[in-house]
């Protein structure tokens, strides 16, 4: 899930071009640091992505380019949702940003939160090395953001702490924690849930007390938290939407590095982004991997529901009103985009 060579091509050679005239500049006048945000911290593989990024950078430049990694969103005080106007301000360089918490300002971004628009992922890859993906990289771009590559935060599966969810009926009267954007606070509702947005930051203690039944996130990112420990011992693997990454700096900033180390940069944010993606795959069943993660959660105490396709289609068929929805504040030219390649690849 990267860019396409074509891409890359035409995003360096345009990229050369910006930088040409500040070359003496950039050449002499590095940065002492570099700074790059991501949410959470290792071991997840989307922390793990960034710390990469930056670590291939620092040491395929020959520390010319310092980059340092602020986990946890710590530069904007925690509020993942502020990464982005955070770069466009100049407080941070770098960012692996999730398409989740950047689609309240970049509304296309919601194309990844539309429930049940990819199966699998299959469908996911489609979007981001076709048109979808090329779209959003323009996009970004009049967002004064240079994207590089794209991630994976990985499916969202849900986890609470009454019961074993397999129909719609099962979500009614939980309260589910999501993340950001209004179309969860509507995938929610739909459902019958109580949906409540909070920081990852503020999850945990909610859930220790119960303050909340329940979350939705990758199924390595319930391990490495150590969910089960808070409460949560159902968990259903629904799919229901994928969280994209996106590797990207502060455009201007990118303007000012030689061809050579944009080059570097978006090389190394490639490299970064391929393993991010083997990462988040890892365990799940999925083809070319084992069922390691789901063997483990069943091993610590959680029951873990898997969906046929068609107990899927009954939640798709009960969220249809919101796809309808949101697909236009998406924009419908980028959905029947999505909905095209997906056939393709199905």
């Amino acid at each position: 899930m990267i860019l396409s060579p074509s891409r890359r091509t035409l995003l360096a050679g345009s990229a050369g071009l910006l930088a040409a005239p500040r070359v003496a500049k950039a050449q002499t006048q590095y940065r002492p640091e570099y700074k790059m945000s991501v949410v959470g911290n290792r071991p997840i593989p989307f922390a793990e992505g960034a710390f990469q990024w930056a670590e291939l950078i620092t040491e395929r430049s020959g520390g010319r380019i310092n980059v340092k990694v602020y986990p946890g969103s710590q530069l904007v005080g925690g509020d993942q949702t502020r990464e982005l106007l955070a770069m466009r301000q100049g407080i941070i360089d770098f960012a692996v940003f999730s398409t989740i918490n950047i689609a309240p300002q970049v509304r296309e971004a919601g194309i990844f939160q539309l429930p049940f628009l990819m199966p699998d992922h299959r469908a996911f890859d489609a979007l981001l090395n076709g048109e979808v993906g090329r779209d959003l990289t323009g996009i970004m771009d009049r967002r004064d953001v240079t994207a590089v590559s794209f991630g994976e935060n990985g499916f969202r599966e849900i986890s609470n702490s009454r019961r074993a969810i397999r129909t719609p009926a099962d979500l009614r009267g939980l309260k589910i924690r999501f993340a950001a954007g209004a179309i969860f606070n509507d995938i929610f509702n739909g459902l019958g849930a109580n949906p409540l947005q909070m920081s990852f930051a503020d999850l945990q203690p909610a859930l220790s007390t119960g303050a909340v039944d329940g979350q939705e996130n990758p199924v390595n990112l319930f391990l490495a938290f150590r969910m089960d420990t808070l409460s949560q011992k159902h968990m259903t693997i629904w799919n229901y939407v994928n969280d994209a990454l996106i590797f990207g700096l502060n455009k201007q900033l990118m303007a000012s590095f030689t061809p050579a180390d944009q080059q570097l940069i978006r090389e190394c944010g490639i490299e970064a982004a391929r393993r991010n993606v083997a990462l988040a795959r890892q365990g799940l069943g999925i083809p070319g991997t084992d069922d390691s993660a789901l063997v483990e959660a069943r091993n610590r105490g959680v029951e873990v529901t898997i969906l046929t396709p068609e107990e899927k289609r009954a939640f798709a068929t009960a969220l249809r009103p919101v796809y309808d929805k949101w697909a236009g504040t998406v924009g419908r030219e980028l959905v029947a985009k999505a909905e095209a390649a997906i056939r393709t690849a199905s």
